[in-house]
């Protein structure tokens, strides 16, 4: 087991590259110049985003596809993720990583836009959609959108499920003592009365609590920086000097610092909020909305709250708290950062990682769902819930450290055949954002 975790470590380590790195970011620049800055209509955005009306064909509103997308999205990257970043490229990864949210803005926009306008609904209403469908329909590529689907079905069943409830198990066992076999059966039947309702039960279960997990976590890491308010403002100075000049993670300036800032800022920023990967479309795809633009608005928003906001308050904690120098790394930083502030901090932590990871689990699982429909057709989507749910129990009382390398593989791979759509429809993206802001005005 040990040669093959290093043999899947080298092989991440090529995927998630300099040049998959640069590709994700190119692209997000790319298109953000080439819809004019979409970034603008954020604001806009988050205000369509919370009316719930119906106004097109599709399964759920618009409302329920974004607080689905973000189930997925916001997770343990949001916590862990972003101590990982600050223990490894200092402070100034903070502003980094915020910078890749702002502009994965334009990447969502466009990925969910295509997914709006190449899905498939039949007489029933039920939809399907997401990359695969884009790359076959709108590029004629149908090696290459089998491809992704079956990356997506892999990635889920790692990162999407078995990781998180491993990261539940885990953290539940070490903190309260509680055997990950009594957690895992816990997991596993909530999971199991969610998901085996397909689309409509997730985002019904999603549309309550992912506002209550993001705005309780928010609200929570506003509260301990309040608490230690008197470095506040030191703090804010120090991420964004360091972003520029450089900073070590264990103390000291290093011209190299400013390189690892944003190399694991980025890389981080990328994780976290999911823009280019391709998985968010899947249930875009599955919203109620009269045009593509108008729904890619509305998703665009979930980079704009997993990174712009979630990450950020993290980052802030984690940095003012001055343990990001003592070596400590990942959950132990983070764990270490929250506790500085008794039981609230505890407490923070605790709902905020067992929330975001349940909710991954759930949103996930309707990514594979779709990716397994794809390759398979509707007779294998009972089954394959049934398998998930088995996964999610399998996950809580295994190690699973190769699973975890093994689905990053996977992760990565999704993005590129994403990656390569968005590029080459890009024209076609410019004109319907045109087509949709002209009837505006």
């Amino acid at each position: 087991m040990g040669t093959l975790e290093k043999v899947l470590d080298l092989i991440s380590g090529y995927v998630w590259g300099v040049p998959l790195l640069v590709l994700l970011v190119g692209t997000h620049l790319f298109l953000t110049f080439r819809l004019g800055f979409i970034q603008k209509y954020t604001f806009k955005a988050i205000k369509l985003s919370l009316t719930r009306s119906k106004e097109g064909e599709g399964e759920i509103s618009h409302f329920g596809a974004l607080v689905t997308a973000l189930a997925a999205t916001i997770g343990t990257g949001n916590i862990v993720g972003v101590a990982t970043a600050v223990a490894a490229g200092g402070p100034g990864a903070v502003l980094w990583m915020w910078l890749t949210g702002v502009f994965g803005i334009a990447t969502k926009y466009s990925e969910a836009l295509l997914s709006v306008k190449y899905r498939t609904i039949d007489k029933n209403g039920a939809v399907a959609g997401g990359p695969m469908y884009v790359i076959e329909k709108a590029m004629n590529m149908k090696w290459l959108a089998v491809l992704f689907a079956c990356f997506t079905s892999v990635a889920a069943f790692g990162i999407g499920n078995m990781v998180q409830a491993n990261s539940i198990a885990t953290m539940v066992e070490h903190n309260f003592h509680i055997s990950p076999w009594i957690t895992g059966i816990v997991i596993t039947s909530f999971t199991a009365v969610v998901i085996i309702g397909g689309i409509t039960s997730i985002a019904k279960v999603c549309e309550y609590l992912v506002p209550f997990m993001a705005i309780f976590y928010v609200i929570g890491c506003i509260i301990l920086l309040v608490l230690r308010h008197e470095t506040l403002g030191e703090t804010v100075n120090l991420i964004l000097s360091s972003a520029f000049t450089g900073q070590a993670a264990i103390g000291g300036f290093a011209g190299a610092g400013v390189k690892e800032a944003i190399r694991f800022g980025v890389a981080r920023g990328l994780f976290s909020n999911e823009s280019g990967l391709g998985s968010a479309p899947i249930v875009a795809a599955a919203a109620q909305t009269s045009h593509p633009v108008r729904q890619a608005l509305i998703s665009s928003t979930g980079t704009f709250w997993d990174t712009v906001v979630v990450c950020l308050a993290t980052g802030i904690v984690v940095v003012n708290s001055g343990l990001w120098q003592t070596g400590l790394k990942g959950a132990e930083l983070t764990s270490a950062a929250f506790k500085e502030v008794p039981v609230v901090g505890n407490v923070v932590l605790t709902v905020g990682l067992l929330t975001f990871v349940f909710s991954t689990i759930l949103g996930w699982s309707y990514y594979g769902e779709k990716a397994i429909e794809y390759l398979f057709g509707e007779k294998l989507i009972m089954p394959y819930r049934w398998a998930w749910v088995a996964a999610v129990m399998a996950g809580s009382v295994l190690s699973l450290q190769a699973v975890w390398t093994f689905a990053d593989i996977a992760n990565g791979l999704m993005a590129l055949p994403n990656l390569v759509s968005l590029i080459i429809l890009s024209p076609v993206i410019a004109a319907e954002t045109k087509d949709y802001f002209s009837r505006q005005e």
